[in-house]
């Protein structure tokens, strides 16, 4: 039995992961801002769940659900960074106070939560931190440059985080979902105030009242939620998971893509290396 903190209990994956491990016996730590969209967790597994509410861009409340989730099943065994939102812009459209709120949950606030369960992690020396990302990390679309930004970040951290605790049985996965049939591209889309017509073609194509993707994304988040269970638990686990074969098939390109560049240009690169 493994005890798991899963933020953003309340819908999408985070929701599907929560009830995929209740069910199979473990034990989970499900937040959410709202304690009340988790609360029939709580009902069908009394013994095992234990709701909480979380702002992650509040470090005291950060520190207490880690410290509630120690004291209640002794300890934290996977810690998975699910909660997030998305925001689209072109990058001189977006409002400063935007972004920064943005880093604040979908980087800051992962980073405060592994802060937070390390010290008892590494005292076992054995743990799994979950950091979902998204492909639209490696694909970087027009509008999504922030967004692409923060998922970024939370990447570069999760490479380095993964070297420095390989050695005391921790591991570190990213996780890059591709579209799964979720409420991301709805109630948790936003986007900024300011439209410049001159982005109409690029930004603008994917503004909300623009996009068509919610409602036709092909990802399932029950398989996605069973996925991510597997690599949890593999004896070496991935150090990036893509989830979705719209994520597998947009990283391929992208990675090919520089591949081919890299090559392109191979001479130059080169060529500003010191010589004797």
């Amino acid at each position: 039995m493994a005890t798991w903190l899963i933020t953003g209990s309340s819908t999408g994956l985070g929701r599907a992961l929560a009830e995929a491990v209740l069910a199979r016996g473990d034990n989970a730590v499900v937040t959410a801002r709202n304690t009340g969209s988790v609360g029939d967790l709580v009902t069908t597994y009394p013994g095992s769940a234990l709701a909480l509410e979380l702002d992650v861009t509040d470090p005291g409340a950060v520190a207490e659900v880690v410290a509630q989730g120690e004291s209640r099943f002794g300890g934290v065994d996977v810690l998975v960074n699910n909660a997030g939102y998305g925001y689209r812009a072109a990058v001189e459209e977006g409002d400063d106070e935007d972004v920064r709120r943005l880093f604040a949950t979908n980087f800051f606030g992962p980073v405060a939560l592994i802060k937070a369960v390390l010290p008892g992690m590494r005292q076992r020396r054995s743990g799994t931190i979950v950091n979902i990302s998204s492909i639209g990390a490696k694909v970087c679309p027009p509008g999504s440059g922030y967004y692409a930004a923060s998922k970024a970040a939370l990447e570069g951290v999760s490479g380095s985080l993964r070297q420095e605790l390989a050695p005391l049985g921790i591991n570190v996965i990213a996780v890059e979902p591709g579209g799964f049939r979720t409420d991301f591209a709805g109630r948790s889309l936003t986007q900024s105030a300011t439209v410049i017509d001159d982005y109409a073609d690029t930004a603008g194509k994917r503004r909300k009242e623009h996009d068509t993707a919610h409602g036709n994304q092909p990802g399932d988040p029950v398989k996605a939620a069973q996925a991510l269970i597997t690599a949890a638990e593999s004896d070496r686990p991935p150090a990036l998971l893509m989830l979705g074969t719209d994520a597998v098939t947009a990283a391929t390109a992208v990675l090919d893509g520089q591949l081919a560049e890299i090559d392109q240009w191979r001479e130059l690169s080169v060529s500003t290396d010191l010589t004797d």
